[in-house]
């Protein structure tokens, strides 16, 4: 009787904890996705998605000129968490195109986040290319759809001031701090 007893209050203690539907990491970075954010994620959906934060959109005053709208994203407290570019400006059914990571809380399945260094890139990830541009270089991974800028003033000076220099990984200092974290779909 006891063994029966104890038998079932197993049995309901397994089948209670496989039942509880896990949370999604809402400062996970993958892929296809950004916490609750997606790859599909529509304009007109990020209100319920931050629910408990503030979305801000600017209108930019002249829709003449297509230039797409920065979607703000900020914590109740009034911490910037994210910038949202869409595809399309002033239309809600148009999906989100980029994404700026500007809270250190996101991170990759690798533990990269906006505070990491170029070593700590290097080594969890693929380079996929290297954009030298006028005051910064832009660090690519396909893996993630990822780019990391990193100011130039980071870079040995040989490599500050030419911008046809092509940059090898090798080139860039292992404790280079990334500047801006972009996501792109």
């Amino acid at each position: 009787m006891k063994t029966t007893i104890f038998a079932l209050i197993i049995c309901a203690i397994l089948i209670t904890s496989c039942a509880k539907d896990a949370k999604p990491n809402p400062f996970l970075i993958e892929k296809h996705h950004i916490g609750l954010l997606t790859d599909s994620t529509q304009v007109k959906e990020l209100d319920t998605i931050f629910m408990n934060d503030s979305v801000v959109r600017f209108i930019a005053g002249d829709e003449f000129t297509g230039a797409v709208n920065t979607i703000e994203i900020f914590e109740k407290g009034g911490k910037k968490l994210l910038d949202l570019s869409p595809k399309e400006a002033l239309d809600s059914t148009s999906v989100i195109s980029s994404v700026r990571v500007i809270d250190e809380r996101y991170k990759t399945e690798k533990n990269i986040s906006k505070l990491s260094t170029f070593k700590d890139i290097k080594d969890a990830y693929k380079i996929s290319k290297i954009d030298n541009l006028i005051n910064s270089i832009v660090v690519s991974v396909n893996e993630i759809n990822a780019s990391f800028t990193i100011d130039k003033k980071e870079l040995p000076s040989s490599l500050r001031f030419n911008m046809d220099a092509t940059i090898d990984p090798i080139q860039i200092p292992e404790k280079a701090k990334i500047k801006y974290f972009m996501i792109h779909w």
